[in-house]
């Protein structure tokens, strides 16, 4: 299924649960550096796009590009691996949690590169990372399909190829984080057994996380989930995987 299909089906409460966390927005908006024109792949509902710069989404669902609010930026309905844009027409390209659903991640990559003139700002995870408790204990399934689809760290150098700087930097998930992504809740895990939290989540459009839930669920009736991971509740913030790449793209003026 398509990204523009899957989010059809299941992004019409997007909206409300996948808003911009300030922390992550902060290490986001530092790496668009002085960044006057940005282009938002993959843009969803807005979230994190920059009010202080001149901004244009790119989204394939209908469902999603309804829920973008009027003073947002302007969207056009377009895939990563087809922008319609000229070359280096924007200072920066970002795309937030969106790789995974493009059907073809070199070739998205390769277009994101095309169309700046400065750098490409990702907000991605790392396959090599630790599954947190969620993904370990109750739904294994879910690592393996963002293991499969989510590109590997020395991806994004072959990607933007040897005359690009290639920054890897870990991003912390706040205990509270706003932004309602599947590593969101590591410190809430009652907030999984939520319908309307799961929909914010895409890994949910899968089918079979309900005996997995139940196990959950049964676990933190029994106290089992605390006695286990209790101690994690004492941290501000955790290293579920989450990554940003910042490529610095070569000087193509010259």
């Amino acid at each position: 299924m398509s990204a523009g299909a899957i989010y059809d089906t299941i992004g019409r409460s997007y909206a409300r649960q996948r808003r911009s966390d300030p922390r992550i927005a902060a290490r986001l908006h530092e790496a668009l550096g002085g960044a006057r024109s940005v282009l938002n792949v993959g843009a969803g509902a807005g979230s994190y796009e920059p009010p202080d710069r001149r901004v244009v989404a790119v989204e394939p669902s209908e469902v999603m590009l309804a829920q973008r609010a009027p003073s947002a930026a302007s969207a056009v309905r377009a895939r990563a691996e087809a922008l319609p844009f000229p070359d280096q027409v924007f200072d920066v390209v970002m795309a937030i949690l969106t790789l995974h659903h493009w059907s073809d991640r070199a070739r998205g990559l390769a277009e994101c590169a095309r169309v700046a003139r400065q750098r490409v700002v990702l907000l991605t995870w790392d396959p090599a990372a630790d599954a947190f408790w969620l993904l370990q204990e109750y739904l294994p399934a879910f690592v393996e399909v963002d293991r499969r689809q989510f590109p590997p760290m020395a991806a994004y150098a072959e990607a933007f190829g040897p005359a690009a700087r290639v920054e890897v930097a870990t991003v912390p998930v706040p205990h509270d984080c706003v932004d309602g992504f599947l590593g969101a809740y590591w410190a809430r895990p009652a907030a999984y057994l939520d319908p309307a939290v799961r929909a914010g989540i895409s890994s949910f459009a899968h089918p079979g996380a309900e005996p997995g839930l139940d196990r959950l669920r049964a676990d933190l009736a029994n106290g089992a989930w605390h006695a286990r991971h209790g101690h994690l509740l004492a941290a501000d913030a955790l290293d579920l995987g989450y990554r940003l790449v910042v490529a610095h793209l070569p000087d193509r003026a010259a």
